[in-house]
């Protein structure tokens, strides 16, 4: 491996699953894709592997504009919205959702009711899939007309190999909690506060065990076609963060550091499984979503002004309702 890959693979693997869990998720939701899915992306299991970690390097302060866009991107940190009855699908909801609940906090308060604080990890992962479609439906477009189609497959590989990197932050629990850095706040349990029990989780103990994709994929569930993808999304990280204290048990007992350890070997190659669940499954609607042709009309322009959910704050209507979900 050339020097300069092994220093940069090194490096992001503080902020995910590191190399091998975030590769071994994608490898696990290109093989599990079904034979009436989108099959030709097993051809560039390799790119979407490779891809998987690279998200994270768009969070370096050496590039901030990118790193402030990007930050957000990894983390849904569900306590801190919990006033929020729904959650919106627009990513500016969201983000308008957030301003008026902190105007209404007392300035220390309200320090950290914003996008970098909250997160917005399933407005990544729902944008990356809509580019997966789009892209997916072009794919049938130049197949139908008996065209090349190499390089929309290379195009639809990278958001899928981009996808993989969200949906495995997701199904990390702590990247689904104020607590991913340590325990804040009120601590009754005396769980650590310190910041390396992330690391020991996700990226140690993944080498430790030295996971495989096919430790990984023969957890990945049936493939099934998402009736709405937001909200599965949403849901899958709700799931994530319900392990949020078991990460911290398991953390006491020296668990993260005993690779003979059946429930911390078994968790996290359950959370990695559902993290390719999620992806494979995402690609696959996708995949069916694409063979209906988008017929445009002014009623889903979601950019008309004079459409009836049109928001003038923001410029556009969201798509769709609210989703509420557990707290």
């Amino acid at each position: 491996m050339p020097a300069l890959l092994l220093v940069f693979l090194t490096a992001s693997a503080a902020f995910g699953w590191g190399v091998r869990g975030h590769q071994a998720i994608n490898r696990a939701a290109v093989l599990s894709l079904p034979q009436d899915g989108p099959t030709f992306l097993r051809a560039h299991e390799e790119w979407i592997a490779y891809l998987s970690i690279i998200p994270d390097s768009w969070r370096s302060p050496s590039e901030p504009a990118l790193k402030i866009l990007e930050d957000p991107n990894h983390g849904w940190f569900k306590e801190q919205f919990a006033m929020l009855p729904a959650i919106p699908r627009s990513r500016y909801e969201f983000i308008l959702a957030l301003y008026e609940a902190q105007k209404k906090q007392k300035p220390e308060e309200g320090k950290r009711t914003n996008v970098r604080w909250t997160g917005t990890l399933p407005y990544a992962a729902q944008e990356n899939f809509e580019r997966m479609r789009a892209a997916m439906r072009r794919y049938r477009a130049l197949k139908a007309g008996g065209q090349d189609t190499k390089f929309v497959e290379w195009e639809i590989a990278s958001y899928m190999g981009r996808l993989g990197h969200y949906t495995g932050d997701g199904a990390q629990p702590l990247h689904d909690t104020i607590h991913h850095d340590g325990w804040a706040g009120d601590n009754p349990k005396d769980f650590t506060r310190e910041p390396r029990i992330h690391g020991r989780m996700e990226s140690q103990y993944v080498d430790l065990i030295a996971v495989a994709t096919p430790d990984v994929l023969k957890q990945v569930g049936q493939p099934k076609r998402l009736a709405d993808p937001f909200a599965a999304i949403l849901a899958h990280l709700d799931l994530a963060a319900s392990y949020v204290e078991e990460v911290y048990q398991l953390d006491k007992t020296g668990a993260w550091a005993d690779k003979d350890h059946p429930r911390a070997r078994e968790l996290v190659h359950e959370r990695l499984a559902s993290g390719a669940t999620l992806l494979r499954d995402l690609a696959y609607t996708a995949w069916l979503e694409s063979d209906q042709p988008f017929r445009f009309s002014r009623g889903n322009n979601p950019i008309d002004p004079d459409g009836p959910a049109y928001n003038p704050a923001t410029g556009s209507a969201p798509p769709g309702p609210p989703v509420v979900i557990r707290q």
